[in-house]
């Protein structure tokens, strides 16, 4: 019969608390355990300390029954993991004797010296369960079983991490738990709010069980991730499909995609089914949102190009924006974003003209609120332009402004002209 287990995953070393590097094993880790069915509930971080490290190991057999930790196997002599669990795991610390034979192996085939110390990697508690082999590195893992927790020591280095999860981990897992896995689906809106969205399909989140579906505010839009438990793939995959149904019965209007898709991959799509071309003139966002549509692979087919008219003096002689007209209504203005909008269209030749221009801050310009933005939007002789209010600092304003204008290109293209 299948058993439940709550997972916690602590990473052992000083230099991912000063942020050197990047905590990506336990990421990594935790995708795998949800391909096995592997619920991680808990993520933990410790540096070299012994005090500390023993302190998160005595919280973690607390609450959790798979403790996976990664890090502190190696040769010097910060690297106390065995010694931290000591305090918990009253067992002997032994030589591993295949592991030894194999370390000092290593170094003659090198031909290089072995030190005494590069013999701590070899040690393991004697009542392990089962070692684990190292393909690719020297220090050995361990799976312990104590007073009902699996407790699984790795290497931190990533490579030797991976594959002793792959070859030994995962499969021992799954042989404890009974074959399962976890699929997850993100699904991805704009144009609404967290608070909104999680309103509207606050009878589907209360009846949660599974799938569950869990609301996610990310800075490109906000996001509904389902997560499915099934005994195959095929199975958990159905019960996603079923779900992002019901939710999309309830908020499909702000919906555009899932997973990995972008809302710049979307507007280059819809661009090109249309067989439309787009031009920008940007003052606010200096080139951001012509950056990102062209990080899109192919856009070249849909984006005739982008004019940065930062200053005033770019607007009037480049494109064509009246002097009078900057004297009279400002450059942060509906009739300025009018302007740029249709004749950055005119003068690249295109289809589709959008335009930023606004005040991100910190100070008012021509007496216009930090956040004051408008976009223009120009497509074959119509013109449009939309005003915003965005909260934020100044690069939060200019991201938000650029993700804006995608929002609108793509409703263009997809609502009204459809």
């Amino acid at each position: 019969m299948r058993q439940e287990y709550e997972t916690e995953i602590i990473a052992v070393g000083t230099e991912l608390l000063l942020g050197q590097i990047a905590n990506t094993n336990a990421q990594w880790i935790s995708q795998q355990l949800a391909l096995s069915g592997v619920n991680t509930y808990y993520h933990s971080v410790v540096g070299d300390n012994i005090k500390r490290v023993e302190s998160v190991f005595k919280k973690a057999h607390e609450r959790a029954s798979i403790i996976i930790v990664s890090g502190g196997l190696g040769p010097t002599a910060d690297d106390l993991t065995r010694e931290a669990f000591q305090a918990i795991y009253d067992d002997k610390i032994v030589q591993h004797e295949p592991s030894l034979i194999k370390i000092k192996a290593h170094y003659k085939k090198q031909g290089l010296i072995m030190t005494p110390n590069n013999e701590r990697q070899a040690r393991v508690f004697e009542n392990t369960e089962k070692v684990i082999p190292n393909e690719y590195g020297m220090a050995p893992g361990m799976i312990v079983n104590y007073e009902g927790r699996i407790w699984v020591f790795l290497p931190g280095v990533p490579r030797e991490m991976k594959q002793m999860t792959t070859d030994t981990v995962l499969p021992y897992l799954e042989e404890k738990n009974g074959k399962t896995v976890i699929q997850s689906r993100v699904l991805r809106f704009f144009g609404v709010g967290e608070s909104r969205l999680e309103h509207d399909l606050q009878d589907l989140i209360k009846s949660q069980d599974n799938p569950t579906i869990a609301p996610l505010a990310q800075k490109s839009g906000v996001t509904i991730r389902l997560t499915a438990k099934a005994e195959t793939i095929n199975k958990a995959q159905t019960l996603l499909e079923k779900s992002k149904t019901k939710v999309l019965e309830k908020v499909g209007e702000y919906y555009y995609g899932e997973d990995n898709d972008t809302l710049q991959e979307k507007v280059k799509n819809e661009l090109e089914k249309a067989g439309l071309l787009l031009a920008s003139a940007e003052s606010l966002t200096g080139g951001k949102f012509a950056e990102s549509l062209i990080s899109v692979p192919e856009a070249s087919k849909v984006f005739r190009g982008g004019v940065v008219c930062y200053d005033s003096l770019v607007k009037i002689n480049m494109l064509d924006v009246p002097a009078e007209l900057i004297k009279k209504e400002g450059t942060v203005s509906d009739a300025c974003a009018r302007e740029l909008a249709k004749n950055v269209a005119l003068k690249l030749n295109s289809n589709i003209g959008i335009s930023f221009t606004g005040v991100a801050g910190p100070n008012q310009i021509e007496n216009k609120d930090v956040g004051t933005v408008f976009i223009g939007i120009y497509i074959n002789g119509l013109e449009e332009v939309h005003e915003f209010k965005f909260l934020g600092e100044r690069e939060d304003i200019r991201y938000r402004a650029m993700t804006k204008g995608f929002e609108l290109i793509y409703n263009l293209l997809t609502k009204k002209m459809s």
